[in-house]
């Protein structure tokens, strides 16, 4: 995998697959932004991807994806520091065990691990496009298996359960990058979407009691390294073997069948439609 002359952005880089996946395309020659939502963090992770990739081009972005302000900035700064982007990676997510809202006033899931990725590529879909042959890879769970989209209760109001909430926020990526897919035919802009696997990472740390407990005593007994949780991001944002490739879902770099309700084409357009008024954009 050859990708000099590539610009990167990478979102959720300074911790878990996305550290990884950023690091190990700087290592095939890319130019890589790194997109999180702690400066110190941010900081060393840069250094650490610029000595392990050993060339200079790796940038950092401040960002909370869960915060529409936020997002709104970190576009303008990459639309601005960047010339092109080859390749967004939509990486960044998390699960809250407990009902939190954003700034926004947002269900805090939904918020970051789906608005996040639709707001943030909504934004810089005119860099894409102005690119050319550019991906779009949004990390989406097999968590999805399952789930449903209640779409008149996006935001779990009702009742909240962090896992439910997580399920339907990784379900909401892969009906997100079907419509995407969709509405960018014509064009030379792909959108795909993966299962990471259960990997070993920080996730779940931001719970506390039985949330973090199960979520902890998985990834001791049967999570995988961060390394082989990374490897379908790097495959879909680097391969030449996907080129051209766009509305699928993949699993160790291969495409696979997401869950039957995830083809609901209506119920895409819907949360589209949903979505683009919660952000602002209708």
């Amino acid at each position: 995998m050859q990708l000099q002359g590539k610009e990167i952005v990478v979102t959720g880089a300074t911790d878990g697959i996305g550290r990884i996946a950023a690091r190990e395309l700087a290592k095939a020659g890319a130019s890589v932004t790194i997109v999180g939502r702690n400066a110190e963090k941010g900081d060393r992770v840069t250094r650490e991807i610029k000595a392990a990739a050993g060339h200079d081009r790796v940038g950092f972005v401040l960002a909370d994806l869960s915060s529409q302000k936020s997002v709104r900035a970190a576009a303008d700064a990459l639309a601005r520091k960047l010339g092109k982007i080859d390749v967004l990676l939509n990486n960044a997510g998390a699960m809250f065990s407990k009902r939190e809202v954003s700034d926004d006033g947002i269900e805090r899931t939904f918020a970051l691990n789906h608005l996040g990725y639709f707001l943030l590529t909504s934004l810089l879909l005119d860099k894409l496009k102005a690119t050319g042959k550019a991906r779009i890879v949004n990390v989406a769970s097999r968590a999805h298996e399952g789930a449903n989209l209640d779409l008149a209760n996006l935001q779990n109001a009702k009742s909240y359960s962090g896992w439910r909430a997580y399920q339907q926020s990784k379900l909401a990526n892969i009906y997100f990058t079907y419509e995407l897919a969709r509405r960018l035919e014509g064009t030379q802009v792909t959108a795909t979407c993966l299962h990471p696997g259960f990997v070993a990472t920080r996730f779940g740390d931001n719970n506390t009691g039985l949330a973090r407990t199960m979520i902890g005593l998985g990834k001791a007994t049967l999570a995988l390294s961060e390394e082989e949780g990374a490897k379908t991001s790097i495959y879909l944002a680097g391969s030449p073997e996907v080129e051209g490739i766009t509305g699928q879902y993949f699993d160790k770099c291969k495409p696979i069948r997401s869950s039957a309700v995830s083809y609901d084409g209506a119920v895409a357009a819907a949360l589209w439609s949903a979505s683009e008024k919660l952000v602002g954009l209708a």
